[in-house]
């Protein structure tokens, strides 16, 4: 039976805080200096509105910021993580010491644009190939520091995790094949070492290769950078030879426009790196309520 992380987001708090903590000292340093123009006990209130179209993600990220700073800051949202949000759409209202709003305001619209930005494409790939089986899936392409919360943004948009890092998943690639004398002796080490609840992957470049690999037992393949009618071929030989027990997925070079047909090919999952790494974040702005 193929394994695979699928993350359980359930307790991020650790990982919250310590995400918040980090931005804020990289912007604060010893301290706001703008922020002293206001007086020490002032209160404000403030409203986030978002510019575009997007998904939402990143609420408990932007509200450690304001609240590492001044736990007693009070937010009210109106919409919640993986919502469809629009231009023009108030998110929230933020209310509390205004020293505090102003200091929190970059890193937190930071978090919260960034994972929008993560989720909203993530959204648009599982849109483009409603109906075809086909899983969106996210890589280790991710931003440092940043892996897990780009990872449930993925979730957020509707995709799927594969493996944190280098723990928790083993993924046999050309160079690990070379180094252990094959596919097969590469299968037969992974086996060896990997744990019950860790998932065996191996990447393959050729039908042949393919062949070989599904030869010696692979339950899990990554077909590298097929064109359309070799992805086809793989899922036709698959069924053949292993009567369809492996998971295929597709990877290298896939875009918005290519992606349907991909997964019309009838693989399993397509794992796409611009997912995450290639993140145009999402138009959001925070004013103060007059």
């Amino acid at each position: 039976m193929v394994s695979e992380f699928h993350g359980d987001f359930m307790d991020l708090t650790a990982e919250i805080n310590n995400n918040a903590s980090r931005a804020l000292t990289e912007d604060m340093g010893t301290g706001d200096l703008t922020a002293l123009l206001l007086p020490a006990g002032q209160s404000a209130g403030a409203s986030v509105i978002s510019r575009e179209n997007a998904t939402l993600c990143g609420i408990r990220w932007f509200e450690a910021c304001f609240r590492q700073i001044a736990p007693q800051t009070q937010i009210s949202w109106f919409v919640q993580d993986g919502d469809a949000i629009a231009a023009g759409q108030s998110l929230c209202e933020v209310i509390g010491n205004a020293r505090a709003l102003l200091s929190a305001e970059r890193p937190a619209l930071n978090f919260l644009q960034t994972l929008s930005a993560v989720a909203t494409q993530t959204r648009r790939y599982v849109e483009a190939v409603t109906g075809t089986g086909a899983a969106i899936v996210d890589t280790r392409k991710t931003l440092p520091g940043l892996r897990l919360a780009q990872k449930y943004a993925v979730k957020c948009g509707g995709g799927v995790n594969h493996r944190l890092g280098l723990y928790d998943g083993i993924l046999i690639k050309e160079n690990h094949i070379i180094a252990a004398g094959g596919i097969a002796q590469a299968l037969q080490a992974a086996r060896k070492i990997a744990r019950p609840e860790v998932f065996i992957q191996i990447e393959v470049e050729t039908l042949d290769q393919l062949q070989q690999a599904l030869a010696a037992g692979a339950e899990m393949v990554l077909l590298d950078n097929f064109e359309l009618t070799q992805l086809r071929s793989a899922v036709a030989l698959t069924t053949e030879l292993a009567s369809g027990r492996a998971v295929l997925e597709a990877s290298g070079g896939i875009t918005l426009e290519n992606v349907r047909a991909i997964a019309q090919t009838g693989v399993d999952r397509i794992s796409v790196g611009s997912l995450t790494k290639d993140v145009k974040a999402v138009d959001l702005s925070m004013r103060f309520l007059t």
